[in-house]
């Protein structure tokens, strides 16, 4: 039995790294709070949280894309039916 998906193997390997440098993005971006929960933590802006994060979480994002956009080199071709009467 022929089982027929959207996207090959590689159009998921792709997925996959994307969802991990997305997730990645968001831990680096967490945290920074402070102490006692009223004070100002000035940790909140830091180059991770404001340029390395977001970066990190861009590039995840356009991986996703182009995972979801990447055509599968190895599909079968499939043969055009014709139509006897």
């Amino acid at each position: 039995m022929n089982k027929d998906f959207a996207f090959g193997k590689s159009n998921f390997v792709w997925i996959g790294i994307s969802i991990a440098l997305i997730i990645l993005g968001f831990i680096l971006m967490s945290g920074g709070s402070s102490a006692d929960g009223i004070s100002f933590n000035p940790e909140i802006f830091s180059a991770q949280r404001i340029k390395v994060a977001p970066a990190i979480t861009m590039v995840g994002f356009m991986l996703m894309i182009y995972g979801i956009l990447k055509g599968d080199k190895k599909a079968p071709k499939q043969d055009n039916e014709q139509i006897t009467e």
